[in-house]
């Protein structure tokens, strides 16, 4: 009889971590989380890390563990969350990971490529070329030692061009030739619900978190954490519009604006990555019923 891992998946702010939680204490078990953002250490208001008495109410594995300064990615939270799975599979038959981090969901359910390390100097040089040189200089060489990867990547996603060019550049092969898109087989079946709501109020959904995470004190929290605004995790939405108020370059009003604006960006950019795979049944957050339902029907071994 094989485990079940359930995913439930969708955008910031539709609701996952309290749909998750009442699924959790329905079959008796515990959440994976799937959250590129809230695994980091230091950071709580700015991730939307789930309050004391959210976590009091399921226990929740991968929220907060890995400090800001140490590197992370997808590849190391695979083997984690893999060998983590074994083990509570032992005690559990149905085991819960939510989140809105596609790439980190995708790992785990059919595995990811096994990238070489980068050495330091050689990512710190690239970042300082795309400070003084612009992205468009870094895609252009990008397409002269990887044409196919310079033709599938999102030219506008600095991170992207960044990881594809500094393989290229450490290994002397296309970033391209890593990339096997060979899916992995899992010892434990797998069950996909995304959740969607309309989206005007996902919209003001998001507006209002981000007020109340002013009110809650976030940017005390950007400058508590202003000493490693350098490190990739601090690079995000939240944080980043934050820094240029305290670099004088944006007001607090309009810092705030732009962290609503490029909340709901992410969020289209979420629904986006979720919809490709086909896998998913999406539901509104509000439908629980609905979702015991249709797992029920999908074969979960309860």
């Amino acid at each position: 009889m094989k485990k079940t891992l359930l995913v439930l998946a969708g955008p910031t702010a539709v609701g996952k971590t309290s749909c998750g939680i009442i699924l959790a204490r329905h079959f008796h078990t515990e959440i994976i989380s799937a959250d590129s953002r809230q695994i980091y250490q230091e950071c709580t208001i700015g991730t939307a890390v789930p309050s004391p008495e959210e976590l009091a109410q399921a226990r929740h594995h991968f929220i907060q563990v890995v400090p800001v300064r140490d590197p992370y990615n997808a590849s190391m939270y695979e083997f984690q969350v893999l060998e983590k799975l074994e083990r509570l599979f032992e005690k559990h038959d149905l085991l819960l990971m939510v989140g809105g981090s596609g790439l980190y969901i995708d790992a785990v359910c059919h595995g990811i490529d096994d990238l070489p390390s980068i050495d330091p100097a050689l990512r710190k040089t690239l970042q300082l070329r795309f400070e003084n040189e612009g992205l468009e200089s870094l895609a252009g060489e990008l397409k002269v030692l990887d044409p196919v990867s310079y033709s599938q990547v999102d030219l506008k996603n600095h991170m992207r061009v960044l990881k594809a060019l500094e393989v290229s550049l450490q290994t002397g092969k296309p970033y391209s030739s890593f990339l096997s898109a060979k899916k992995k087989t899992r010892p434990f079946q797998i069950l996909r619900i995304a959740l969607d709501m309309d989206r005007n109020l996902l919209y003001e959904r998001i507006n209002r978190r981000v007020e109340q995470m002013m009110e809650a004190g976030l940017l005390e929290e950007v400058k508590q954490l202003e000493h490693l605004r350098a490190y990739p995790a601090m690079k995000t939405v939240g944080y980043r519009e934050l820094f240029r108020h305290l670099d004088g370059e944006l007001s607090l009003d309009e810092a705030t604006d732009m962290i609503q604006r490029n909340t709901r960006k992410f969020a289209r950019k979420q629904l986006t990555w979720f919809r490709k795979e086909n896998r998913y049944q999406w539901f509104s957050p509000e439908d629980v019923a609905e979702m015991l339902r249709w797992i029920e029907k999908s074969g979960a071994h309860l």
